[in-house]
Formats: structure tokens, C-alpha cells, sequence
């Protein structure tokens, strides 16, 4: 499928699935790209179903960094006006689900659901961000590669199955785009947004997850009120790669039990 060609940048994007069927847009996390979602995708045959790379990362353009999360935002809104999605469901992992509720907050037209898997409203502090950009600036992605693995997949991360394909696109990552999209994590503080969205929201967490771990997913679902929270255990901060089927499974009755399956 050829890129959207945007006025001040080229995005990669992915649409599957029969035109007519209900919504589902799929943004992955920071170091990652759209192939994160390649097993979730593949269970969901049902769905019209949007995914894409964001700015930095995968094939998509690579802008100088910083940016800023409204950017980002701005970004998927765009796609899902190109592709003409109406009444979606948005699932964001982490920077993803980030870039899901600032969406739903500006664009509760377009957005009926939310899937918040392992993200927060606030994920880090800027100066640990900034210190991490600093070191990729200075030495590259790889001087950061195993102790994120470690984040993301927990103590036994060196023998997941998941984890070689997970290293191999965090080094592949353009560090350009890895500093512009943490520089747009570092400067977020979502908490009173997103304390005020009022829609159907399945919030999901990793029981092995040191990125965003249980308890502060659990606090972002508190924010929204209503919202499911699901745990899924012998999983770390990238569920749809580690258990892509029970993930999908997950995803899917959520989107039967409120209408969007």
C-alpha cells in the first residue's frame, strides 16, 4: 500500500478489512512500528482496521526532533480523515495510548471507544526522559536497547520468545524519531483531560510490565469513569507481541460488548 502523502510529511499506513465493518485504529509504542500489531491485525478479520507508523519510526518520515504530543495527535486525526473512518475505536499502546486519549479528548466525533493498553495518563518524568535522549543522542539506540527489553518484557526478558524481534525494531528505530517522540512523552500530563471522557474504555496492563506497571495503569483507568481494567498475567509492556492471541481475544469481546463487532 503506498504512503499518505500529507502536506508537510509522508506517513506509512495499513488499511484491512471489509470497508463497511466497524473501526478500529491500532497505534503502536515508542521504538516500535506498525508490524507491532501484525498478530492482533491478523485475529480481527472482521474490522475495518487502520494502523500506521508514526512520525520517526518504521517508514514513515523522519522530521528533526523534538515533538510535541499535539503533533503526534494531529498526525493520526489527519489519517483518519483520509482513510474517511467514522465512529472508531482507537487502541494505543503506551506512546499510543497517549496519543489515544489526547484524540478522544479533541475528537470525541470520531472516536466511540477506547482500547488504553499498558499507558498511562503521565508515563515517566521529563528528566528521566531527558536523560534518555541525551544518551541516545550521544551513542546511539543500542546503548539503550537491553535495559528497555528489561522494561518491557521483565526479569526473564533475555529468554522471551518475543524479545529478538522486539530488540531488532528498537535498533532499527530512526534515533532522530525515537528522542522527537520521547521528547513529546516527557512534556505530557494528561491526567485532567483525560479525568473527563466519558466513553466506553477497555484499559489494559501487563502483571510483568516495569515501563507502566499495574498499579499506575489501574490509575489511569480510575480516571475514566466506567472503564474495564484487564490484567493479563506472564506478560510485560507489549502484550499483542508476547500473547497476540489471548490479546486479540481480549480486544474482541470488548468490541462485541459495546456494539462494535
Amino acid at each position: 500500500m503506498p504512503p499518505v502523502f500529507l502536506p508537510d510529511l509522508r506517513l506509512n499506513a495499513v488499511i484491512e478489512g471489509p470497508p463497511a465493518a466497524p473501526a478500529l485504529v491500532l497505534i503502536h509504542a515508542l521504538g516500535t512500528s506498525l508490524g507491532l500489531w501484525d498478530g492482533v491485525a491478523a485475529r480481527l478479520p472482521r474490522h475495518r482496521i487502520l494502523r500506521l507508523d508514526l512520525r520517526g519510526h518504521g517508514q514513515s518520515d523522519v522530521p528533526p526532533a523534538p515533538y510535541a504530543m499535539g503533533t503526534l495527535i494531529r498526525d493520526v486525526e489527519r489519517l483518519i480523515e483520509h482513510f474517511a473512518l467514522k465512529d472508531t475505536v482507537v487502541a494505543g499502546v503506551s506512546l499510543g495510548g497517549m496519543i489515544a486519549q489526547g484524540l478522544a479528548v479533541k475528537r470525541l466525533d470520531l472516536v466511540r471507544g477506547l482500547v488504553l493498553s499498558n499507558t498511562a495518563a503521565r508515563i515517566g518524568i521529563a528528566s528521566q526522559w531527558q536523560d534518555r535522549i541525551a544518551m541516545v543522542r550521544e551513542h546511539g539506540l543500542e546503548a539503550l536497547a537491553d535495559a528497555t527489553m528489561e522494561r518491557w518484557l521483565g526479569r526473564g526478558w533475555r529468554d522471551n520468545p518475543a524479545m529478538p524481534g522486539l530488540r531488532a525494531g528498537f535498533v532499527r528505530t530512526d534515533p532522530q524519531g525515537w528522542m522527537g517522540c520521547a521528547a513529546a512523552i516527557a512534556g505530557t500530563d494528561f491526567y485532567e483531560t483525560t479525568a473527563t471522557l466519558r466513553l466506553p474504555t477497555l484499559v489494559i496492563a501487563g502483571a510483568s510490565d516495569g515501563s507502566t506497571p499495574p498499579d499506575l495503569v489501574r490509575e489511569t483507568a480510575d480516571l475514566i469513569p466506567g472503564a474495564r481494567f484487564h490484567l493479563i498475567q506472564r506478560a510485560g509492556h507489549l502484550p499483542m507481541a508476547e500473547q497476540p492471541e489471548s490479546y486479540a481475544a481480549t480486544l474482541a469481546a470488548f468490541l462485541t460488548e459495546i456494539g462494535h463487532g
